[in-house]
């Protein structure tokens, strides 16, 4: 039997050698086993150290791969939600990304595609890498832009220095007289005109120098809020044992997050208003939202609803429906 389970590893080793990163029920029909005795093997398997898991996962499992074998999960980034996926693409695209300089959405999704998105600090300030960029490229990265900004002051001196050295030209007799003359007459027009160009200052009133308005941007002060907002709503929802699946809409006055509760499956939509109160046009449309997505949804502001508002909820609740009498 001891024989049996060890060659039971090896065909398992094999296959992922073979194929890549795979899921259990794969695994399962190239050893004839069960996927609740494969997946046993492969616990067995991942506590020796032997294959690793992915913190993405396929449906409900995750994938088990060969240490050396990250690289190939990048086939597997389909799968990851919509807000994931948007992070793993930027990510890819740039190589570096400043955690503090991203959106909330983007900031909450980049911590769960731990598997390609590896952080790691400068100072204070927390980066994060693509999983298969060495966190060298980015010490060499900044030396480069370093060197970048340094280069066009050295051009300007350069360029100075080559016009203060250019040697003159020699020019002949006739041509010297040529320029001796033009200069001669340009001065003699000079002389004529100053009374001309006085008389023409006086009649032209001085401009009076207005001051430049400035107009402050709301963009930093918009983000600001926003930001405020999204990092209260969060830690409320962790407080209440209320885990972020996805974020479906993000702004300064209104939050959308797809959750569940902790230990459960059903997810649901919570609307979180940043306002003290909520109208009966909020709960319109976050009801057809959540129509839309045959999901349930909850909705959340900043104070208690109005005891009208508060009572037609109640009274809904119970009412089968409202007909014409004909």
């Amino acid at each position: 039997m001891v024989q049996d389970a060890a060659q039971i590893k090896e065909r398992i080793l094999y296959f992922l050698q073979k194929n890549g990163p795979s899921l259990p029920v794969h695994m399962s029909q190239e050893v004839g086993m069960s996927i609740l005795f494969t997946s046993a093997f492969l616990s067995e398997l991942l506590s020796e150290r032997r294959v690793k898991t992915s913190v993405m996962r396929v449906g409900n499992s995750p994938l088990y791969f060969l240490p050396g074998q990250e690289p190939q999960l990048e086939r597997f980034s389909h799968h990851l939600k919509s807000k994931e996926k948007e992070a793993y693409i930027l990510l890819k695209e740039k190589r570096f990304l400043e955690d503090k300089e991203l959106e909330p959405a983007i900031r909450v999704a980049i911590r769960e595609i731990k598997d390609f998105a590896i952080p790691f600090q400068k100072g204070e300030e927390v980066f994060w890498r693509y999983f298969l960029i060495d966190e060298s490229e980015f010490h060499k990265k900044r030396e480069e832009e370093k060197h970048e900004e340094k280069k066009p002051e050295i051009k300007k001196e350069e360029k100075a220095e080559e016009k203060n050295e250019e040697p003159i030209s020699e020019i002949s007799e006739e041509i010297a007289k040529e320029v001796k003359d033009a200069l001669d007459i340009f001065d003699d027009s000079k002389e004529k005109k100053p009374e001309a160009k006085k008389e023409e200052k006086s009649k032209t009133p001085a401009k009076k120098s207005t001051p430049k308005k400035t107009t402050k941007k709301p963009a930093k002060k918009n983000e600001s809020a926003r930001n405020k907002f999204f990092n209260r709503v969060k830690e409320f929802l962790a407080n209440n044992n209320t885990e972020i699946m996805d974020i479906e809409e993000i702004g300064t006055t209104k939050i959308t997050f797809r959750v569940k509760n902790t230990g459960e499956s059903e997810e649901y939509l919570i609307m979180a208003y940043n306002k003290k109160r909520v109208t009966e046009l909020d709960i319109i449309n976050a009801h057809k939202k959540a129509n839309e997505m045959e999901i349930g949804y909850k909705i959340l502001c900043l104070g208690e609803p109005l005891k009208k508002l508060d009572n037609l909820i109640n009274a809904t609740k119970t009412l089968k429906g409202i007909e014409k009498i004909e």
